[in-house]
């Protein structure tokens, strides 16, 4: 990948998050319980668990980015970013305009059995908000500076710049998920993957 404005990148995760939002407060926040703890019907998660799952990466996630862009604020910042190899990697394998190869979650973000549907609905729209924050703070943050181990593999570290990417991807990967346990067709897809 070449090297992207830095700028234009945290707005196109910005509008792709407060899209997420959006579809969470106008979707899966007036759904009936049952229907956010109904399982798929090909045996996959249920919408609650989608966003649960999403949730236990944003409790790894959201307080490391609070706290490499705090330590980061008033140094000099690059107007391109630059994806690593393996960030390029983590990303494209979430990303579902890319296909949908199904990968088994690791033991730390499965979702567990009993959800409490509203409480874990209410817990992704307020994780998105701070995302969207943490995401607005970067805009005087140099991207490539901040390094944040990967949840799945600790020794690996991604730059903050791939993290945020990967975050969004993640997120929509799995609300292209929960999106399929809805009956009917939502309003707010306008044609999104």
């Amino acid at each position: 990948m070449k090297s992207v404005n830095q700028e234009q990148l945290l707005r196109n995760l910005e509008d792709t998050v407060e899209r997420h939002i959006e579809e969470a407060v106008s979707v899966f926040q007036n759904l009936p319980e049952g229907d956010l703890l109904r399982q798929a019907a090909n045996g996959g998660w249920s919408i609650a668990a989608c966003l649960a799952h999403l949730n236990s990466y944003g409790d790894y996630y959201l307080p490391r980015i609070k706290a490499g862009t705090k330590c980061q604020k008033g140094m000099p910042v690059d107007a391109t970013f630059r994806s690593s190899c393996i960030g390029r990697l983590f990303i494209h394998m979430m990303d579902p305009a890319r296909g949908y190869k199904k990968y088994k979650a690791i033991a730390a973000h499965i979702p567990p059995a009993n959800l409490d549907a509203y409480a874990v609905v209410r817990e992704f729209i307020k994780q998105q908000e701070e995302l969207l924050l943490c995401l607005r703070s970067c805009q005087d943050i140099n991207l490539s500076s901040i390094q944040i181990p990967a949840s799945f593999l600790s020794w690996v570290h991604l730059k903050l710049g791939d993290v945020l990417q990967f975050l969004v991807a993640h997120n929509q990967r799995h609300l292209v998920q929960a999106r399929r346990n809805i009956s009917e067709p939502m309003a707010c897809n306008s044609g999104q993957p």
